[in-house]
């Protein structure tokens, strides 16, 4: 990976962390189905901009079901039922390692045993933050956010499948995401409580949405996707693996959620295991260029 595309993967990694807070904030003003709705409402001026991507219309939506209407969905409810945003970062980046298993179990993609030292050395940083959460979280809510990883996941490898998709997929399915969002929202959230929260909503909960739809979901998943197609999808997975770091230090500074050391030493855990995981993937790549080279 070059220096350019690791800058941008990295900028995504920074602008993932921090959107926990803008979702928190989002969530102190309206209802979570809603908010969902309102994120990609606030994408489609794009389609001004973006042709329809090069695939299919049932791939389209299918990605849009599962990467934007229900994974979002499940996260923002588990949010919104009082896990803090720092821990949502951490637990919702167990879709590394389901996206690095569906890699290899169904894209054919190859992994290396340092590769997966590197993971067993971040996931103990995940272990380590898992195990002094106290009453931070509670069993459906932690149900429900596993259960957004892994359509995180099944969308990831699906995005990677889509050649030549990358915003333009992005806001496609952004569109087609808003119809089921809004008939969500009125069914099990009700019409009063989404006209008594827009009436509400104040210049922070629409920074916040605009944080979210603009530079979380635009910025951040067209990178992700226009990287997806350049690189293994268990190369690029465990540097979400950093988001953590960033949600619980932004956590700490917007929201004044409190910084203990074992998040530090799991911030370092996870940090040690993704830098692991990279040069293990330089190393093997830098071995299969020299032995093509001398063969």
């Amino acid at each position: 990976m070059n220096l350019f595309h690791l800058f941008l993967l990295l900028s995504v990694i920074a602008v993932w962390g921090i959107n926990f807070v803008a979702i928190k904030t989002g969530l102190m003003g309206l209802p979570p189905i809603f908010l969902c709705f309102a994120r990609f409402l606030f994408c489609l001026p794009a389609l001004l901009f973006v042709k329809r991507p090069p695939v299919s219309f049932k791939l389209i939506a299918t990605y849009s079901l599962l990467m934007f209407v229900l994974q979002f969905s499940v996260l923002f409810i588990a949010m919104r039922s009082g896990i803090s945003a720092g821990l949502a970062s951490v637990l919702l980046q167990f879709q590394s390692f389901f996206a690095i298993a569906f890699a290899v179990l169904f894209m054919g993609e190859k992994y290396h045993v340092w590769q997966g030292a590197g993971a067993l050395v971040a996931f103990l940083g995940l272990v380590l933050i898992a195990a002094h959460v106290g009453g931070d979280v509670t069993p459906s809510g932690l149900i429900l956010i596993l259960i957004a990883s892994v359509m995180w996941a099944a969308g990831s490898v699906l995005a990677k499948k889509m050649k030549g998709s990358a915003l333009s997929l992005v806001v496609w399915s952004s569109l087609l995401a808003c119809p089921p969002l809004l008939i969500l929202s009125f069914l099990f959230e009700g019409r009063e409580t989404i006209v008594a929260s827009i009436r509400n909503l104040s210049w922070i909960h629409f920074g916040a949405v605009s944080y979210i739809a603009l530079i979380s979901t635009l910025f951040g998943f067209g990178i992700w996707n226009w990287l997806l197609q350049r690189y293994p999808l268990t190369k690029l997975s465990p540097f979400t693996l950093l988001v953590p770091i960033v949600g619980m230090l932004s956590s700490a500074f917007f929201l004044g959620e409190e910084l203990h050391w074992w998040k530090l030493a799991a911030a370092g855990l996870i940090a040690v295991g993704v830098g692991i995981n990279v040069l293990a993937s330089r190393t093997h790549e830098s071995i299969r260029i020299s032995t093509t080279y001398t063969k």
